[in-house]
């Protein structure tokens, strides 16, 4: 028996991979949100989602808080935030990994012949299904990346 015990190394500082990041700590969610606000404002970019859809999928944000977050991004996410945007980013990511890029940046707003969708846009599917929705076409994606 090996008595050596092996220790991942945390890619981020103060972060481990093997276990999930604890959003409820206010210290993890001010570090994270920069990076979070600037990818999702970029993903909305590449999707050439409207402001209108982009707050839909960030969970019905107004205007305002919106536009301020367009203008700064230092603000700090709450957990709802950050979920939704690390759904997103992770849709974003396996889309890349299976389509080409053009592909990829349009298939939110495709009509897809999968049940999950009826014929629909995914990102109506997203829209109307909030986290949720979020979750399954995230799965539905992972699994196609595993050859499922």
């Amino acid at each position: 028996m090996n008595t050596q015990t092996s220790t991942i190394q945390p890619a981020v500082v103060g972060f481990q991979w093997d276990l999930a990041v604890d959003l409820s700590r206010k210290e993890n969610r001010v570090r994270l949100s920069p990076s979070a606000i600037r990818g999702m404002l970029r993903l909305a970019r590449h999707w050439r989602l409207r402001d209108e859809d982009t707050r839909v999928l960030l969970g019905g944000m107004s205007n305002g808080s919106f536009y301020g977050l367009k203008r700064r991004s230092s603000r700090t996410l709450d957990e709802d935030l950050l979920t939704r945007i690390s759904l997103l980013v992770g849709i974003y990511k396996a889309l890349n990994i299976l389509y080409s890029a053009k592909l990829a940046d349009a298939w939110m707003t495709l009509p897809n012949s999968n049940p999950m969708f009826g014929g629909d846009e995914p990102l109506r599917y997203a829209k109307s299904g909030g986290i949720p929705a979020l979750l399954r076409i995230r799965q539905l994606l992972d699994a196609r990346r595993g050859g499922r």
